[in-house]
């Protein structure tokens, strides 16, 4: 793909290069992934070049994992709620978007890393009326609880598979906004406005009392109550105007001197 059309929140600079990696086909869409070699190279710093990053991935001791899983392909789309864990290095990280839109690995420990959080997309009976759901991340899986409905999330462990949790779509809930003009924010649900044949609209309330709407695909339910399942980015999906952005930057460089 030609560096100039990469995604935005790639945040590639156009002089460094023509090119840029394009994901390959996996669980996430096109525009809404990350190529391992992005990830290396640009947030990680481990790569000074695409070679280095390629490198890393093909070595048979395997040094890069994605959600438990071995992965040696440097094309491979990482999105939303992947777990990235680099065993040389010990570190463990949680793909996010910030309140910017850009994809952010955010670093968290080993205890956080053996799940994710997956949201369902779909909930049918298939062939010889064996129920089954459809995550965010393409996984199927078969005879889920009956309480598990659509827009819920589950808490998947990745070492056995199995489901360890839901988190209810429910109003009351913490919810991420994963696309959108309020991309990365967080909040919590205040209700849904139902519109037969157009999009349903979410009204979410922020911690600090700031009402904001979005389309209900745009939703991503991240725990009950007050208190999220996973660690945030910096800043805690809290979007500052742009005053308060700016105070905040000139107070960092003053404790920083």
């Amino acid at each position: 793909m030609k560096r100039m059309f990469a995604p935005s929140h790639w945040c590639l600079d156009k002089l460094r290069g023509v090119y840029a990696t394009r994901p390959n086909t996996g669980p996430h869409k096109l525009r809404e992934c990350i190529p391992v070699t992005v990830l290396l190279r640009n947030r990680l710093r481990y790569a000074l070049s695409g070679q280095e990053a390629i490198k890393i991935c093909k070595d048979k001791s395997g040094n890069v994992k994605v959600d438990g899983k071995v992965r040696r392909d440097h094309r491979f789309p990482l999105g939303v709620m992947d777990v990235v864990s680099l065993p040389k290095t010990g570190e463990n990280f949680r793909i996010l978007y910030d309140i910017k839109g850009r994809f952010q690995p955010v670093r968290i420990d080993a205890k956080e890393a053996a799940f994710k959080l997956c949201k369902i997309k779909r909930k049918v009976q298939g062939k010889n009326k064996i129920p089954y759901i459809v995550t965010h991340d393409g996984r199927t899986i078969r005879y889920p609880h009956p309480d598990i409905k659509k827009n819920d999330s589950i808490k998947l462990n990745l070492e056995t598979g199995e489901v360890d949790g839901v988190v209810k779509f429910e109003n009351g809930s913490m919810v991420f906004v994963t696309g959108g003009n309020n991309i990365g924010r967080v909040g919590t649900l205040m209700h849904v406005e139902h519109h037969p044949g157009s999009y349903e609209i979410v009204h979410i309330k922020d911690s600090q009392g700031k009402m904001f709407a979005t389309r209900l695909s745009n939703i991503f339910t991240i725990g009950q109550g007050k208190k999220p399942m996973i660690k945030l980015p910096k800043g805690d999906g809290q979007r500052l105007s742009l005053i308060a952005e700016r105070n905040a930057k000139i107070t960092a460089t003053e404790e920083d001197d």
